[in-house]
């Protein structure tokens, strides 16, 4: 047996009425629509539902043996229903956020404040990616927006909005030697050809030019650089660059989450600045993303 919703949602009025007509209008049927369908569901179940003349209608003994079921698939339906317009209503009103690591800078609630000022329905839902994914989640599509360094692999395919620039520091073992030399400059700093000979943290090789930007390739005049280790996370980081493993390029924004106990960070000359950005597929049109956008805009305009 095939039996649509509609056929039984037209038995259980007419048991629940026992009249054709009072069923019908219940329906917003015509009553010989509604007879022709029980009729139908009879010939389907091979028997019939209701004893029936000019004067009563009354359930038989299969249509009795039908009626709970029949409700019960009517309601486990109903509750389908609301299920999927539910799950509908969520996937309209969530914006998944990708991040390598918090942003931080005060950034997700500025963002959150103006999306949902506009949207006041949107719910943000943060996504934590690993390093060796540069879009954070765009790529793959597991992410709507996503905090991204700049450069971004396969850039045409992403707009964005820089929502930070900031020098680039060095992270370093306390007793490094170079410690010492920038304690004695006058800027506190070094300049990146010291640096040249140092081994160097990397990001996995799956991030690609970001890899090269955070090794400073640009910077080296063709000088390849010693990688004295792979990182995928703010922690291997700041663990690698205590235990002497190499030093390690960051934001400075970023640097809290680096430098404690025997991590230290100083400016470095001769490189340029890190830029932080919002960043969602080109071909994304939602409103929820596009609001995030101008929101990163919007900030980047009130901190720059």
């Amino acid at each position: 047996m095939d039996v649509h919703g509609r056929d039984l949602r037209y038995f259980a009025a007419v048991a629940e009425e026992l009249n054709f007509t009072r069923a019908a209008e219940r329906l917003f049927v015509s009553q010989p629509a509604l007879s022709k369908q029980i009729r139908m569901l009879e010939k389907q179940v091979g028997a019939r539902l209701f004893h029936r003349d000019r004067r009563v209608v009354r359930l038989t003994v299969v249509g009795e043996a039908l009626l709970p079921h029949a409700r019960g698939m009517l309601a486990a339906w109903e509750a389908a229903e609301a299920a999927v317009e539910e799950a509908r209503a969520a996937e309209l009103h969530t914006l998944v956020i990708g991040m390598s690591t918090s942003p931080g800078r005060g950034l997700l609630p500025a963002l959150r404040t103006r999306l949902v000022s506009r949207y006041p329905h949107a719910r943000p839902v943060l996504r934590q990616v690993n390093w060796a994914d540069p879009s954070a989640g765009l790529a793959d599509g597991s992410s709507d927006v996503a905090f991204v360094w700049l450069p971004l692999p396969d850039g045409d395919r992403y707009r964005h909005a820089v929502v930070a620039q900031e020098p680039r520091l060095v992270a370093l073992p306390q007793g490094h030697p170079l410690a010492a030399r920038a304690a004695a400059d006058g800027e506190g700093a070094v300049d990146f050809t010291d640096l040249l000979d140092e081994p160097f943290l990397a990001l996995p090789s799956e991030a690609g030019p970001l890899r090269d930007y955070w090794l400073a390739l640009d910077a080296r005049d063709d000088r390849a650089p010693r990688i004295g280790g792979v990182v995928g996370s703010a922690e291997e980081t700041h663990e690698a660059v205590a235990n002497g493993q190499g030093v390690a390029l960051l934001a400075t924004g970023n640097a809290p989450l680096v430098v404690r106990d025997e991590v230290i960070a100083v400016p470095v000359r001769g490189i340029s600045p890190s830029r932080l950005a919002v960043a969602a597929r080109r071909d994304d049109e939602r409103p929820l993303v596009a609001a995030y956008l101008a929101a990163a805009a919007e900030v980047a305009g009130t901190t720059s």
